[in-house]
């Protein structure tokens, strides 16, 4: 690890420069490999093994330099395109995401289909050598800052449902075929959408993984997803937005930088929620409570229980093998820590938990009045911790997952592989 780290402080040594804009500084960035260093080679990345490509991420803003691009692209668009898409492919799509130029969303989940995303009814007709896609997506993370989405939509009704979906690489910027709606959130924040798709067009060369084929690509993507929010090892935070729509790319890039040695997220929750918490129970002598220290410990475990899950995997992965069932345990596990995370937070908060700033100038008074710095980031981390939970699979998905495909245990009847989708019941 000392040598991975020294290479790339030799690198940073030569490239590093607050005067260059935030595209000038990731095209450096992205182009090197040290982006996203957990790609293949092939698809501009050096290889690296997670907690490795997690180290690198780290020791950027360490350093006092500006992270990688953040976002689904990053996380989920460019290892889902780089294990299924061709040569020709990835250059298109993965250089843009880990430059920076292209922010990307994800197309899957609908009104009806839902936790059975294998139900959806977008469909994509072809025309020439062209698709034309109708239909709607809700809980689009960033879609309305979005350049791409990852969209699955139905290619052929008339076989199983599993059978007859198509993952595409979709431009978001077509005008009034694709209308982004925000969906307020009770923690006063919009982070997701409803997308709706009409006689909207996606070319013959932008099928991800081959016609028909969707089904296996988005599971490789929601496998990239469950890793991802799993517990075990959090990326730098991301300080400035990828892609046109935002406009953080012509900016000065020394305008986003911390201070050489600050933590990838100093100064809010995700830095270090254990840490946060012991500091605010002693703050407010609350560390006393026996019983909130018990809570501090075994919120501590669980990180830990998650980062060594994460090594055993790497070891695993090294020798040739897998855990079955290793994202979705990640899954749950990091639903768990939100939710001790989510009670632990606010019985140290008290009564001050009851506050909540839905703007930032709310967010401001209530933090001058209360003199708890990290009162506005558990409020809203209580609010959101409801999400995690029911977003990127349900934990009751996660557990049916875990039971069939780990354990080995029977399937709940159904006729989704006899009948097809055209066959099927829908939801109303």
């Amino acid at each position: 690890m000392s040598d991975l780290l020294d290479e790339l402080d030799a690198w940073l040594d030569a490239n590093w420069n607050p005067d260059l804009t935030v595209a000038e500084w990731w095209q450096r960035l992205g182009t090197s490999g040290w982006a996203s260093p957990s790609l293949p080679t092939n698809a501009y990345g050096k290889g690296l093994p997670r907690n490795e490509a997690l180290a690198v991420g780290h020791h950027l803003v360490k350093r006092g330099a500006v992270a990688a691009p953040g976002g689904l692209g990053m996380m989920l668009a460019a290892p889902t395109i780089a294990m299924h898409g061709t040569q020709e492919q990835i250059d298109r799509y993965v250089l843009p995401i880990v430059t920076g130029q292209a922010a990307w969303c994800q197309l899957f989940s609908e009104p009806g289909a839902g936790s059975d995303l294998a139900g959806l009814g977008a469909r994509a007709v072809k025309d020439g050598e062209e698709f034309v896609v109708n239909g709607q997506k809700v809980w689009t993370s960033g879609g309305h800052v979005a350049d791409m989405g990852m969209l699955i939509a139905r290619t052929n009704p008339d076989v199983p449902k599993h059978q007859g979906i198509t993952w595409f690489a979709f431009d978001m910027h077509q005008g009034a075929a694709v209308d982004v709606r925000p969906l307020r959130e009770m923690t006063g924040r919009a982070l997701f959408n409803e997308v709706f798709i009409s006689d909207g067009r996606v070319g013959d060369d932008a099928v991800i993984g081959g016609l028909h084929n969707g089904w296996a690509v988005a599971n490789s993507t929601l496998m990239f997803e469950r890793s991802s929010l799993g517990s075990g090892g959090h990326a730098a935070a991301a300080v400035c937005t990828p892609g046109t729509v935002a406009g953080d790319l012509p900016k000065r890039v020394g305008e986003f930088a911390r201070p050489h040695g600050a933590t990838a997220a100093a100064g809010t929750l995700a830095a270090d929620a254990v840490q946060v918490f012991t500091e605010m129970a002693r703050t407010s002598g609350a560390i006393a409570d026996a019983t909130v220290r018990q809570d501090l410990v075994r919120l501590h475990t669980l990180h830990e229980v998650g980062r060594m899950l994460a090594l055993r995997l790497k070891g695993e992965k090294t020798a040739g093998r897998d855990i079955a069932g290793a994202p979705n345990i990640a899954k749950l596990s990091m639903s768990e820590i939100m939710r001790q995370s989510r009670d632990l937070g606010l019985r140290i908060a008290g009564a001050n938990g009851m506050l909540h700033g839905y703007t930032s100038a709310g967010r401001e008074v209530i933090e001058a009045a209360t003199g708890q710095p990290y009162l506005p980031h558990v409020t809203e981390l209580a609010l959101f911790a409801q999400g995690p939970p029911i977003y990127g699979g349900t934990d009751q998905v996660q557990r049916n997952i875990i039971g069939e495909r780990a354990l080995g245990l029977p399937k709940e009847p159904n006729e989704d592989k006899v009948k097809t989708w055209a066959e099927l019941p829908k939801n109303g």
